[in-house]
């Protein structure tokens, strides 16, 4: 008899250096899906690049997510209209090859609906120099920043220390969760910095440091999208790396944040114009700096898929709207069907 329910293949893993990141936000997905109207299927893949059957890609999860799974066999193919055994695609992929719109591009080819931003909004949201580019461009407030390729980087030390000075932080350009990030104080950390970001990733930024606290705000919708209470990450020592993410847990997460209401809603405002000046769909959660003493509002980049650990601020705003996490996990998927059809309604002839 076959199932009513609607089958998830729930993409996590992923040529990424936030693979375990991935792994973990899965879990939370599958294990908030609603089992009376949804079924997760695991697709994972390797750090190699290979894909896994769903048995094989369960056996990567912990065990409660990995015994809420269907785990019978799917066809997934690039060829528009030979997919099978699943309804929709939720990729839980973070940075390059999954979230950064190469994945989104083979979901297009293949004419399945899939949470989250199409080709051009991950691109550029996985971008942060494009990114900030296209946030001057709406005329939004962010912090100056230059970017560098290779081996060129260490050609622009003087202009680095002319237009950014110091302190200042270096960054993949195509990166999230805080990898390959470094604060830098002298010409001699600048370089050290450069060599460790340009092992993540081919460009860099550099920009500068500032005393603030750190506001996110996430967003859900498409056409009308819309922006929740912000909240604050208070990190008691050094800046919210990866190690205080995911590894020491030394950060407090305070949600709503503590703001002046004209704050807030500046903040809402703004994520809301940094969804729509990238081109997000669904979901993104938009990061503030609120610089101390002045009170100006900057804003530093939008994740198109954010995380979704048990550790998480995306979910945390999510539910202080009133959503629950299970109805999270439903909007989206609806969201989901609701741009894929939407898409597949586009005129491809001409005549």
């Amino acid at each position: 008899m076959t199932s009513s329910k609607i089958r998830v293949a729930v993409l996590f893993g992923g040529r990424s250096s936030e693979h375990e990141v991935s792994i973990r936000s899965a879990a939370e997905v599958i294990l908030w899906l609603d089992r009376t109207q949804f079924e997760a299927i695991p697709v994972a893949i390797e750090q190699s690049g290979r894909w896994l059957g769903p048995r094989r890609s369960a056996a990567l999860l912990p065990r409660a997510a990995a015994e809420a799974c269907r785990l019978s066999p799917i066809v997934m193919s690039h060829e528009h209209g030979r997919s099978s055994g699943f309804d929709v695609v939720f990729p839980v992929l973070h940075g390059p090859y999954g979230e950064d719109g190469r994945i989104q591009g083979l979901l297009d080819l293949a004419g399945v609906p899939y949470v989250g931003s199409g080709v051009l909004g991950s691109a550029c949201g996985m971008d942060k120099d494009i990114m900030k580019r296209l946030f001057r461009e709406a005329r939004l407030p962010t912090l100056p920043h230059i970017a560098l390729l290779g081996h060129h980087a260490f050609d622009r030390f003087e202009e680095i220390e002319e237009r950014i000075g110091y302190p200042a932080f270096v960054k993949p350009a195509n990166l999230g969760s805080s990898v390959g990030i470094r604060r830098v104080d002298s010409r001699e950390d600048l370089g050290k910095a450069l060599e460790y970001a340009l092992e993540f990733d081919a460009k860099a930024i550099v920009e500068p440091a500032v005393d603030a606290r750190e506001i996110e705000c996430a967003v859900l919708g498409d056409e009308r999208p819309s922006a929740t209470f912000p909240g604050e990450i208070v990190v008691r020592s050094g800046f919210y790396d990866y190690e205080t993410k995911y590894v020491t847990d030394d950060a407090e997460l305070v949600v709503p944040a503590q703001l002046e209401f004209d704050q807030s809603m500046a903040i809402r405002d703004f994520s809301v114009a940094a969804f729509r000046a990238v081109g997000c769909s669904g979901l993104a959660r938009v990061d503030f700096f609120l610089e101390n003493g002045s009170g100006r509002i900057l804003l530093n980049e939008v994740n198109t898929m954010p995380g979704f650990t048990s550790i998480s601020m995306f979910p945390r705003m999510c539910m202080e709207m009133g959503m629950t996490y299970a109805g999270l996990i439903e909007y989206l998927l609806n969201l989901a069907f609701i741009s894929h059809k939407r898409r597949e309604a586009l005129r491809t002839e001409v005549g």
